[in-house]
């Protein structure tokens, strides 16, 4: 199996620094430089050896959960007594949750909301989660790895996407084909699986145009570490996640304000 491109971009940007011991195989981390500290750097990535084999090809499964909220917890604990927490910096290249009967019985639900809890944990805790998206971010996988950050950085690349579910999904429950699927995403952002549709909706701090996000040169990776910097920074700054910026929420920014007049 080929090296994912959420594990490339971990060993990049920690310039292959140990990674942590104890864990499941899928769930690499490790502890590494990040302009003049430490973060902590966590990717999901595929195993093809998973004891659950929906959960192979980098889906998050219960492992994966379970293994998130570790690191994570570890992490807080850790710097429970520090001025300064480390910055945690989610590597995101995620297929899609594990779905399976196996997974549904012995609870997968748990074990996304266990990685849910942590990320949002360590956010309130002072400690600045940025998510780092170098591939999919698709479905329950995505909302347990990354979508907690005070800060979503992505590559703008036709292999970065963004959504609820995969195409063929998508267009079975909607009752549409895959380009019928498409017609309708040149309208409706929501809809669209592009990255450059997805950053009008407000959720992104920053589109990196990487020459070759497979193959990167140095200057790539630099470019990437100097976005990372800068993140944590504006979240240390001001941790409030700011989404109804984007071109497709004025709506939703308006509702609000109207809310607050009538309030």
């Amino acid at each position: 199996m080929s090296v994912s491109r959420g594990e490339k971009w971990l060993s990049l940007l920690t310039n292959g620094a140990e990674r942590l011991g104890g864990l499941c195989p899928s769930v690499q981390a490790a502890d590494a430089a990040l302009g003049e500290e430490t973060a902590r750097y966590i990717a999901v990535v595929p195993d093809e050896q998973n004891h659950f084999p929906r959960a192979a090809k980098g889906e998050v499964g219960l492992l994966e959960g379970w293994t998130l909220a570790k690191v994570i917890d570890e992490a807080i604990v850790a710097d429970a007594d520090k001025a300064q927490k480390r910055a945690i910096v989610a590597v995101i290249d995620v297929p899609s949750q594990a779905y399976g009967r196996r997974e549904e019985a012995f609870g997968i639900h748990q074990a996304l909301a266990a990685a849910v809890g942590a990320y949002a944990k360590a956010r309130l805790a002072g400690h600045p989660v940025i998510g780092l998206i170098v591939g999919k971010a698709m479905s329950g996988a995505f909302l347990a790895h990354g979508y907690q950050a005070n800060r979503l950085i992505a590559f703008n690349d036709p292999g970065v996407m963004v959504h609820a579910m995969g195409k063929a999904a998508a267009a079975r429950i909607t009752l549409r084909s895959i380009e019928a699927l498409e017609q309708l995403a040149q309208t409706i952002a929501p809809m669209a699986y592009d990255i450059g549709n997805y950053q009008t909706l407000g959720l992104l701090e920053e589109l990196l145009d990487i020459a070759s996000p497979d193959a990167p040169e140095d200057d790539d990776v630099q470019l990437v570490r100097a976005s990372l910097e800068q993140a944590v920074s504006s979240a240390r700054k001001d941790p409030a996640l700011h989404r109804l910026k984007g071109e497709n929420r004025r709506s939703s920014a308006l509702v609000r304000e109207k809310m607050r007049a009538a309030w």
